[in-house]
C-alpha cells in the first residue's frame, strides 16, 4: 500500500505533467478554428458558416485518419513515438494557417481546408498516447485521477485560445502562438520514458501489435470497441453543434445579442476542465467509472434540454448552460480511460487514440444530419433530433459496456 507521499509523487510524475501540457496544447489547436472561424473566414472573404462548417468537417476527417495512423504507430513502434510525430505534424500546420491571408498560389478556402485536414491528422495522437501512457505508468488505483489531471488542465487549453485571440487580436496570431507552443513542448518531452509495460512486449514476436483490424475480426472485442465510441457521443454533441453552431441557435431562440461561438467553446471548456477534474474522484469514490459517466451524462443531458427549451433572453444565460454542459461532459478523459482498459497492450494504443478520433469524426455526420434537417424542422428541432441519437446511443453503451474500474492493464489480445 502506497503511501499519500508517494500517491502525490507518482500523479505528478514526469508523463503526467508532459501528457497534461501535451493535451493543453492539443485542445489549444483544436479549437482555435471553432473561435476564430467567423473573423478568419470574413477576413479571407469566405463565406462562415458553408466554408466554415466544409473546414471544421475536414479537420474531423484528418482527426478520423490520424487516429489509426497514430494508434497502430503507438503500438508498433511506441507511445513515445506518436507523442513527438504527432505534435510536430500539428504545430507547423498551425503556424502554415497563420499565413493563410498571403497564400495566393492556391484558392485560400482550398489551402484553409488542407491546412486544417493536416493539423486534425497532427492532433489525433497527442491524448490517446497521453492517456495510454499514463495509464500503463500509474498503479491501477491512481489511473482515473491521473488521467482527470491530464484532461483537467489540459482543456484549459480552450479558455487560454479565446483569450489569445481576444488579446492578440489577430487571429493569425493566435495560430502562430499556438505553434510556437507545440515546438517548445517537443523540448520537455526529451526526458520522457517509454511504458514499462509496453516494453515487456515490445520484442515479443509472438504479439501482434498496432493492428487496427483485431477490432474487427473479434465480435465480442468489435462490440466493446463500438461501445466506447458510443459513450463519447455527447461530448461532441454539446461541443460541435451546440457551442461552436451556438449563433446559429443563439439567432432562433431571440436572445438579446449574437452569441460568440468562441465565447460559448470557452465557457463550455470551463465547464469541462472542471468536469474532467471532478470525473476522477467521483470515479474513485463510487468504485465504478460506469456509474461517474452515467450521471455525469444524466446531468448533461438535464441542461441540453433546458438550454433548447426554457425561455430565456440573455446571452449570458447561454453561455450558462453552455458551462453546465461542459461540466457534465467533463467524463471525456474516464471515457478515453474506459477505452485503453478494455482492450490489452499490444492493441491498447490504437484503441485509446481512435476511439476518442472515432467520436470526433461522427461531427461530420452530426452536421450533415443537422444542416438537411434543420431547411424542414428548424434549428432547435434539428439540433434535437442530433442530440436524442447521441444520447441514447451514449446511454445504452454505458450502461452495457464491462466494468474497468480497478482493471490490470497487464495483458495482451489474441
Amino acid at each position: 500500500m502506497l503511501t499519500k507521499k508517494e500517491n502525490l509523487k507518482k500523479l505528478f510524475s514526469l508523463p503526467v505533467i508532459i501528457a497534461a501540457l501535451g493535451y493543453f496544447v492539443d485542445i489549444y489547436d483544436l479549437l482555435l478554428f471553432g473561435i476564430v472561424r467567423i473573423p478568419s473566414l470574413q477576413d479571407l472573404g469566405l463565406n462562415p458558416d458553408t466554408v466554415g462548417v466544409s473546414i471544421l468537417n475536414w479537420q474531423m476527417i484528418g482527426l478520423l485518419i490520424g487516429g489509426v495512423l497514430w494508434g497502430v504507430l503507438g503500438d508498433k513502434k511506441g507511445r513515445l513515438s506518436v507523442l513527438f510525430g504527432s505534435i510536430i505534424l500539428y504545430s507547423f500546420a498551425n503556424i502554415a494557417c497563420g499565413f493563410l491571408p498571403h497564400i495566393d498560389f492556391m484558392d485560400k478556402g482550398n489551402a484553409y481546408i488542407l491546412l486544417r485536414l493536416i493539423a486534425g491528422v497532427g492532433l489525433a495522437g497527442e491524448l490517446g498516447a497521453g492517456i495510454t501512457l499514463v495509464s500503463e505508468s500509474l498503479p491501477k488505483e491512481l489511473r482515473a485521477i491521473g488521467t482527470s489531471i491530464v484532461a483537467g488542465f489540459g482543456l484549459f487549453g480552450a479558455v487560454v485560445a479565446n483569450f489569445t485571440v481576444e488579446l492578440a487580436g489577430d487571429w493569425t496570431i493566435a495560430y502562430w502562438i499556438g505553434g510556437a507552443m507545440g515546438l517548445c513542448l517537443l523540448l520537455l518531452r526529451v526526458g520522457v520514458i517509454e511504458s514499462g509495460i509496453y516494453n515487456e512486449i515490445v520484442n515479443d514476436k509472438s504479439i501482434k501489435k498496432g493492428s487496427f483490424l483485431m477490432f474487427f475480426n473479434n465480435w465480442d472485442r468489435f462490440i466493446r470497441y463500438l461501445k466506447c465510441i458510443g459513450i463519447g457521443l455527447p461530448t461532441w454533441f454539446c461541443i460541435g453543434i451546440l457551442a461552436i453552431l451556438g449563433n446559429q441557435f443563439g439567432e432562433v431562440l431571440n436572445l438579446s445579442e449574437e452569441i460568440k461561438p468562441g465565447s460559448a467553446i470557452m465557457w463550455a471548456y470551463i465547464g469541462i476542465s472542471v468536469g474532467d477534474l471532478a470525473s476522477g474522484f467521483i470515479s474513485h469514490y463510487l468504485k465504478s467509472r460506469k456509474k461517474a459517466i452515467f450521471w455525469m451524462m444524466l446531468f448533461t443531458l438535464v441542461g441540453v434540454l433546458l438550454m433548447l427549451f426554457y425561455p430565456y433572453k440573455s446571452a449570458s444565460t447561454y453561455y450558462f448552460y453552455c458551462t453546465w454542459l461542459g461540466l457534465g461532459t467533463g467524463y471525456w478523459a474516464m471515457f478515453v480511460t474506459v477505452g485503453a482498459e478494455q482492450f490489452g497492450t499490444n492493441i491498447r494504443s490504437t484503441a485509446a487514440t481512435t476511439i476518442p478520433n472515432m467520436v470526433r469524426g461522427t461531427v461530420v455526420l452530426m452536421t450533415l444530419l443537422f444542416n438537411g434537417s434543420k431547411v424542414s424542422l428548424g434549428v432547435i428541432l434539428a439540433g434535437s433530433l442530433v442530440g436524442f441519437l447521441a444520447f441514447s446511443l451514449g446511454f445504452y453503451s454505458t450502461l452495457t459496456i464491462p466494468e474497468s474500474h480497478d482493471k490490470d492493464l497487464d495483458f495482451t489480445e489474441e
